[in-house]
């Protein structure tokens, strides 16, 4: 049974959103590493800028969540942990646009070895961000399973984060990788790793809410 209504549903119906817009510019996201990958340069690059429109559209959702909240909605004392959460949300958009931009304006060469596990932590970064995503439609239904999702996202957040140290392992590793690529897939699977550290930040601030509305 929902815990809110009236300008709160709302607020709750922009977070959904928000999270989908979210949702969609990391798939996008995946897709250009994956073009990139395969060495599409045209099709990286368009996708690139696919996700740059998205991120745009997140952030315009992340103020008008903003607004909203600024405008009455939750009570004074909560309000504050919306826009916190909104912003942690926004910033996962963020990681991937970033990322998206290092690997096109570097272009470093791919490492034909590595593609399945650069994919890999792509993919495990967006299922933390999956589970977030779940963990703040629990918010407004049940603070319990809130905080139980949020602690699976900072497990998925924990398993994304061995990935990236091995692939990074190995590129440093690789004797066939220049040290110029070398240091820029450094960057690049940093901000491919962002995208789960921001996501375990923003279940921070669920378990946060869940907990002080749990007393």
């Amino acid at each position: 049974m929902p815990l809110f209504g009236g300008k709160e549903t709302n607020v709750f119906e922009a977070i959904d959103k928000h999270l989908e817009v979210v949702e969609g510019t990391l798939i996008l996201f995946r897709d250009m590493v994956e073009a990139y990958l395969n060495r599409d340069l045209e099709r990286a690059k368009e996708l690139e800028e696919e996700v740059s429109k998205l991120e745009t559209e997140a952030d315009n959702l992340r103020r008008s969540i903003e607004l909203m909240l600024y405008e009455g909605a939750f009570l004074p004392v909560s309000r504050g942990d919306y826009v916190r959460l909104s912003e942690l949300i926004d910033q996962v958009a963020d990681a991937a646009e970033s990322a998206a931009h290092t690997l096109i304006l570097a272009k470093p060469k791919v490492p034909a070895d590595l593609k399945g596990e650069i994919l890999d932590l792509v993919d495990s970064s967006i299922e933390t961000f999956k589970a977030l995503k779940e963990a703040v439609k629990a918010l407004n239904e049940d603070v319990d399973k809130a905080l139980e999702l949020a602690k699976k996202t900072e497990d998925a957040e924990e398993s994304a984060d061995k990935i990236e140290y091995d692939v990074k392992a190995k590129v440093f590793e690789s004797e066939t990788i220049t040290t110029y690529a070398k240091l820029i897939w450094n960057q690049v699977l940093t901000k491919i790793g962002d995208i789960a550290d921001r996501a375990e930040d923003a279940s921070d601030q669920v378990m946060l809410m869940a907990i002080k509305r749990r007393g």
